[in-house]
């Protein structure tokens, strides 16, 4: 990596913060720290790994992710409250390298309708907080919700007194991605130009509403910044944030435009990819940038001719820089555990030994279905096994009949402990047969309100992975599963968002959890 000349732009991951804040892509604390740890092979500058104060649930994985994660600097949130700054400092004692994000509100309708503070008030505040937090790590960072519909010159105000107080990061949020991105590169060129604050670095934290989140963010490096909050994915609240693959390879492809360059390991960006959508259960969508299924096909005549002659004449950037090879056939049913392990560990894995049995023991029982055993078949199997994932219920047994002119029934075996539990039911399909069953078998009823499918590799034998959204009595829970069988897959999908149910209903019940604090950047 090159010292850093003034054009590096800083990445500043906040998947496992404001992307987990998307409606149904809640972590448990073991995804989370799977996830810093890609983070950690992307070599993204910073994770924002949660918002300690919100509940100890985030709390316990800022503190995991500080004591295990090396490289990345991990950050914390915290609003301008002495509370909030000393337990984000608490969590993050153990990290080699840490920050504090601190955070106010720049636009009168937030200080008014939600804060409650004069314009004279919030600045003293946000000092004091800066301060303050100055007594747990000299990096801080500072954040005024709204600023793209704030006054420029109260801007201006603010973001100096904060930096003079010791913040050596400012960030512009729209935090309602309000903005289209020639004035938004006005608002940083006009801080960045009256802020006269040496060494600050500015940053920018775009949301998607309007669909210009990288545009923005994009449009504020040329204005100046030289950080860029976003999430895998792009996911996050609302529309989501800046998409981190699309911002990274921008700037990797337009560096003769941009002049800026990035730490990133970009041969990491599929994986990342992958992991977040596993992790959150949420589908990234065919024709997405850098990361779609689509992004590197050619279906048209024309295109796949000039391909053959030159892949440049349609691709701009190659597959392999964001880390899509041909999945090639890389085990068979009589490999050991030994070179599956080697295996693992090349795609960036670490399991333990009982994980590593677990995958193997899959695996093996893959290999009687499939002729071709592909990285992302072990990739879905992975997350299927992950330690810490709840698992009340598995699936023990299950067959399914269904034919032209007969009913749809499924019997399926479930096993809760040492307890074995075996019904039958009949349904529209074979997959409304199965989801009956359990919901006979559990006596917990859910309602199916979205459910896709997709080929995880290529090939008549590919493993389907299916994508649900079910709803409890109010609790929507997103979750995946996959086989060779779709039904099966189906069924897997089912019971895994009915154990994060269960997992979440205990977890509530055990902690005292404090109320979400209000307004977020």
């Amino acid at each position: 990596m090159k010292k850093d000349d003034g054009n590096k732009v800083y990445i500043f991951d906040t998947t496992l913060r404001d992307g987990e804040q998307c409606p149904g892509a809640t972590m448990n604390l073991h995804e989370k720290l799977e996830v810093a740890r890609q983070l950690a092979r992307l070599q993204v500058d910073i994770i924002e790994a949660g918002f300690p104060i919100a509940s100890p649930g985030d709390f316990e994985a800022v503190k995991l992710i500080s004591e295990t994660v090396d490289g990345p600097t991990v950050c914390a949130l915290a609003r301008i409250k002495e509370k909030d700054i000393e337990c984000a400092g608490r969590a993050l004692a153990p990290a080699r390298s840490k920050r504090i994000h601190t955070f106010s509100s720049g636009s009168d309708i937030h200080l008014e309708s939600m804060m409650r503070m004069t314009r004279d008030e919030n600045i003293r505040q946000s000092v004091a907080a800066v301060t303050f937090a100055r007594g747990f790590t000299d990096d801080i960072e500072y954040s005024a919700q709204d600023t793209t519909r704030s006054d420029r010159v109260y801007l201006a105000e603010l973001y100096t007194a904060v930096a003079e107080a010791g913040a050596t990061t400012l960030n512009i949020p729209d935090t309602v991605g309000y903005a289209i991105p020639g004035e938004y590169g006005e608002l940083i060129a006009y801080l960045v130009e009256s802020v006269k604050v040496p060494g600050v670095i500015f940053s920018v934290h775009c949301h998607n509403d309007l669909g210009l989140a990288v545009a923005n963010s994009l449009a504020a490096v040329q204005a100046g910044a030289r950080q860029i909050e976003c999430t895998v994915n792009g996911i996050g609240e609302r529309a989501g944030n800046c998409s981190l693959e699309e911002a990274v390879m921008a700037m990797k492809t337009r560096a003769d435009s941009l002049k800026v360059w990035t730490g990133i390991n970009t041969a990491e960006i599929m994986r990342s990819s992958r992991l977040v959508s596993r992790m959150t259960g949420l589908t990234v969508q065919r024709n997405k940038a850098i990361v779609g299924a689509n992004a590197f096909a050619h279906e048209s005549g024309i295109h796949q001719d000039g391909m053959l002659k030159n892949p440049m004449n349609y691709e701009i950037m190659r597959p392999e820089d964001v880390g899509v090879a041909g999945t090639d056939l890389v085990l068979g049913k009589h490999s050991g555990r030994h070179a599956l392990k080697k295996h693992i560990e090349k795609l960036g894995f670490a399991l333990e030994a009982d994980e590593l049995q677990a995958l193997y023991n899959r695996f093996k029982e893959l290999c009687d279905k499939k002729k071709v055993v592909y990285d992302d078949d072990l990739i879905a199997i992975m997350q299927e096994q992950a330690r810490d994932v709840p698992r009340v219920y598995t699936l023990d047994y299950m067959h399914v009949s269904a034919g032209t002119g007969s009913v749809p029934t499924a019997t399926v075996r479930l096993k809760k402990d040492d307890k074995v539990f075996q019904d039958a039911s009949t349904g529209d399909g074979p997959v409304d047969a199965t989801l009956k069953v359990i919901d006979r078998i559990t006596g917990i009823e859910g309602k199916l309100e979205d459910f896709s499918l997709q080929a995880v590799t290529k090939g008549e034998d590919a493993v389907g992975e299916v994508s649900v959204r079910v709803n409890y009595q109010g609790d929507v829970v997103s979750a995946k599963g996959s086989s060779t069988d779709i039904v099966e897959a189906a069924a897997k999908a089912y019971l895994n968002a009915l154990n994060r149910f269960l997992f979440r209903s205990e977890r509530n019940r055990q902690m005292a959890e404090e109320a979400v604090p209000e307004g977020q950047p």
